[in-house]
């Protein structure tokens, strides 16, 4: 019996050999969830497509770098990422005007584990962060990236990321609050 890990083998050193068919299979196989990787980073959802898009060309363009270690998905999902932080870089986000605080110990505790929204409900909290709290938060809850990793990726202080880290979950968690007190009065 032929693995799964096998048949992507091949489908991957398909693609590379720019075989439209393995591209096309490969792009039907990981869209969906390659959306949703840039729809946290991006609205409205058009734009989040069109980068994703482009990801998928970077991706094909250079999938020969690819090397088999790590599973595909995490390579393919980090060039999303950094596809979207391009875009947002572009409009110059990333230039905190806000001054770094000090920042205390951080703890996995951040009020916000009985959270009954829906999903798009959240996505559009989310989505209504300042661009470089939405980035920092996402890129460290979300994509598991250290401090150091954001730091160096947007240019910033490790610092800086610790503190729009903490601001960013201070105004999720002020604007759940909100949203669980309209859902409780209604």
């Amino acid at each position: 019996m032929i693995s799964l890990y096998t048949n992507e083998k091949k489908l991957i050193q398909k693609a590379a050999k720019n075989d439209r068919k393995a591209q096309k299979q490969i792009f039907d196989k990981h869209a969906p969830r390659m959306l949703s990787v840039c729809r946290q980073y991006i609205s409205p959802v058009e734009t989040a497509e069109e980068i994703m898009l482009n990801g998928f060309f970077k991706a094909f363009k250079n999938i020969k770098k690819y090397n088999h270690n790590g599973s595909f998905e995490g390579w393919l999902r980090r060039i999303m990422v950094n596809s979207c932080l391009d875009h947002l870089r572009k409009k110059n986000p990333f230039k905190f005007a806000a001054p770094i605080d000090e920042v205390k110990d951080e703890t996995d505790d951040d009020g916000m584990d009985d959270c009954n929204l829906e999903m798009h409900v959240l996505q559009s909290v989310i989505d209504a962060l300042p661009i470089g709290y939405k980035s920092v938060f996402l890129m460290h809850v979300v994509d598991g990236y250290k401090h150091h990793e954001i730091a160096e990726i947007l240019d910033i202080s490790v610092n800086t990321s610790k503190t729009q880290l903490r601001k960013a979950k201070l105004q999720l968690q002020q604007e759940i609050n909100s949203l669980k007190r309209q859902q409780y009065e209604a």
